[in-house]
């Protein structure tokens, strides 16, 4: 069905006093977005930091008559704020859309590094002599669309892992461990924190044919501390500098890390937390995101 839709542009400050005007008058769904261009990658933990200068959008049911609920919003503002003057308004008619269809419509297979394809499951392959990675994500995050996983997934493609154990440490939707293992790897360690995650990965490593013999998954407080050939992780600056000490004991003497998820000024503290451990490379970057890799002292 079709939906009312309704955007303002308010300040931080306010958003709770606009979210209860919007849920009063009826509203089904508030979101709140960037109303200029000012990201915000990696709160602190505990917090919901807004832009300063937020978008808050409520969707209604279209039988919301336009110019009542406009006028009700209106009236609370007043009522809340006095005499501030009314946020910039506009309301429309969103047509109905099969989200998940519109997105699957739009998901192509793409190439990463000389022989890695990632083929969304429900496309035929473009290279059937290529190394293809069958990929339905879920709920959980990595498609290769994003920088990161593509800068992890060109240098999986470009590393020697025939007979490799590798750790995937905040696995995701599995891309990774799983192209690891269709290049060549011999088993695969995928961690992540979210079960969700855990099950797309067990998901996708089924869809490509490989056995569990080949993949083990785990939440973190269950993982072995067994060291691999090789680590990856895609995941956030704060936990890659805090786990620095534990990922590096997941990794043999000599052994590949890659880490990513990263921005380019996050650089210099990533080399800080791992240079004790490891012998790093130039970083490699890509739309403002970067890749530090190295070897285990």
């Amino acid at each position: 069905m079709p939906w009312l839709q309704i955007k303002m542009d308010i300040k931080p400050d306010t958003s709770e006093q606009f979210e209860d005007i919007l849920l009063a008058a009826g509203c089904a769904v508030v979101t709140f977005e960037d109303g200029a261009d000012q990201p915000i990658f990696e709160p602190d933990l505990g917090t919901t930091p807004l832009w300063q200068h937020t978008t808050i959008t409520g969707l209604f049911a279209a039988e919301h008559d336009i110019s009542e609920t406009e006028a009700f919003i209106k009236q609370a503002h007043q009522q809340l704020f006095d005499n501030t003057p009314f946020p910039p308004f506009k309301a429309e008619i969103l047509e109905d859309k099969d989200w998940e269809r519109e997105w699957m419509a739009n998901y192509h297979p793409m190439r990463f590094g000389q022989r890695l394809w990632i083929c969304p499951s429900w496309r035929d392959v473009p290279d059937p002599n290529a190394v293809n990675l069958m990929l339905d994500p879920g709920l959980a995050f990595g498609t290769g669309t994003h920088p990161t996983t593509a800068l992890c997934l060109e240098w999986l493609d470009g590393q020697a892992l025939t007979d490799c154990t590798v750790t995937d440490y905040g696995c995701g939707s599995g891309i990774l461990g799983i192209a690891a293992l269709l290049l060549g790897a011999k088993h695969v360690i995928a961690v992540d924190i979210d079960p969700q995650a855990l099950q797309a990965t067990r998901d996708n490593q089924q869809r490509n044919q490989l056995p569990n013999s080949k993949m083990d998954v785990y939440l973190p407080e269950n993982a072995p501390q067994e060291e691999s050939d090789l680590l990856v992780a895609n995941i956030l600056a704060g936990p890659l500098v805090a786990l620095a000490p534990q990922l590096a004991g997941r990794i043999r003497s000599g052994g590949r890390l890659a880490l990513s998820g990263l921005l380019t000024q996050q650089a210099d503290e990533i080399i800080e937390a791992y240079s004790p451990w490891f012998d790093l490379d130039p970083v490699a970057e890509k739309e403002e995101w970067i890749r530090v890799t190295g070897i285990k002292k």
